[in-house]
């Protein structure tokens, strides 16, 4: 495995660490592939998890920003009251989140 690792980008090491993550909340999620037809979406994933609101991942390498698109993409979904994580390494946020939003549905069952 480690022999593996070491040949990921940058960017690869941190979607591996999301998708580890997301295995752990038993999540499903889906990684839309653009092909030039449609919406511009973010390329990395659209997330269920079971007792959570539907939400949006865009990974980047650590240090790296978002482009101009990735932002405006960003800013729609959220103005549509959706959530979205842009993740560079750090999970604890987005682990908070759906814990937080798993309590507060468990909450109101």
């Amino acid at each position: 495995r480690w022999a593996l690792a070491w040949r990921m980008t940058p960017e690869g090491r941190v979607k591996a660490k999301v998708k580890r993550a997301l295995t752990e909340h038993e999540a499903y999620w889906f990684c839309p592939v653009q092909n030039g037809m449609g919406a511009p979406g973010l390329d990395f994933m659209n997330v269920q998890v079971p007792g959570c609101p539907a939400f949006c991942i865009e990974t980047k390498a650590p240090g790296k920003y978002l482009t101009v698109r990735q932002e405006r993409t960003v800013a729609a979904i959220r103005a549509a009251g959706g959530t979205v994580f842009v993740i560079d390494g750090d999970l604890e946020e987005m682990v908070e989140w759906i814990i937080r939003a798993r309590l507060l549905n468990m909450a109101k069952a």
